[in-house]
This record gives structure tokens, sequence and C-alpha cells, in this order.
């Protein structure tokens, strides 16, 4: 052991790895001010976890969303420079559509079956949303996670 850290060190280490990454949730360990990290699971989650509650970004229930105003200004290189952002000019779709053409209809069907009992109870403009997605892949995916939800043509066309 080196001259910096002493017997106790090693015994809050100890500690930490049998707690796990929640060791801070104890009481014990908490801040004294609300901190949101957004970690959720892991060994000895004992608060709840947050319930239900959305931690990715972006959602559709009020949870956590970037703060405009702490983005960092762009930096001058050799003019400005600025973030990435990464959805500009990919293709999400074509390799989901490959896939679903790729399957037996048997395979199609439980597909769109286990979607659609998944989808059942998220409220319906998310439904409409994941189903853009999915005819976006596949007229056939769309239509058919759609008509498990019974949800006519003319609604998603005038969700477009």
């Amino acid at each position: 052991m080196d001259a910096t850290r002493g017997e106790g060190d090693a015994v809050v280490r100890a500690h930490r790895y049998r707690l796990g990454v929640n060791y801070t949730s104890l009481p014990v360990n908490r801040a004294r001010c609300p901190v949101d990290h957004y970690h959720r699971d892991g060994a000895m989650r004992f608060d709840g976890n947050a319930g239900g509650a959305p931690n990715y970004e972006p959602n559709s229930f009020g949870g956590p969303a970037q703060a405009p105003e702490y983005r960092s200004p762009p930096l001058p290189v050799t003019g400005p420079a600025d973030r990435y952002d990464h959805r500009d000019g990919t293709d999400d779709y074509t390799q989901a559509g490959d896939l679903f053409r790729l399957m037996t209809e048997a395979e199609r069907q439980r597909l769109v079956y286990n979607l659609v009992q998944s989808l059942r109870s998220v409220p319906r403009d998310i439904q409409l949303r994941q189903i853009s997605h999915f005819a976006k892949a596949d007229p056939a995916y769309g239509a058919g996670v759609a008509a498990g939800l019974s949800i006519p043509a003319s609604i998603l066309e005038a969700a477009g």
C-alpha cells in the first residue's frame, strides 16, 4: 500500500465493490443536494429506481432533455466548429426493411403480432410515430402493425 492511502481506503473500496455502483444511494453516502445523473438499475438498487420515468432523450414523457443554455460555444479552428449531428445523412431504414423482406411470412406475422402487443398500451401519437418508422423500412411492415392496432390508413396519412 502506498503512503497516500491508509487501511481505511482499502475498506472503503471493498465496501464499494460489495455495494456496487449504487453505493452513493445509501443515505450515509448520498449527496446533500439533489443530483440528476440518470444512473439506473444495477446491484443493490433500493430507492425505487426512478420508477418508470424515462432516462433517455428525446422522449415524449417529460424526461431529461438537453439544455441549450449549457451548450459549448463553437470554437474557431480554421473556421467555426460546432457539434456534429450524427443523424444527418444516415439511413436508418434500409437494413430494417431488408431484414423484414428476408423473413418468411410466418416470421413477419410473429414480428407484427409482438409489436402490436407491445404498442397497445402506449399513447396513440407514439403508435403513429412508430408505424411511420416501420413503413419507412417497408410499407407492408407499417401497414401490418397499423392493421393490428386498428389504425385506418386515413389516420396514418393525416399524421404524415
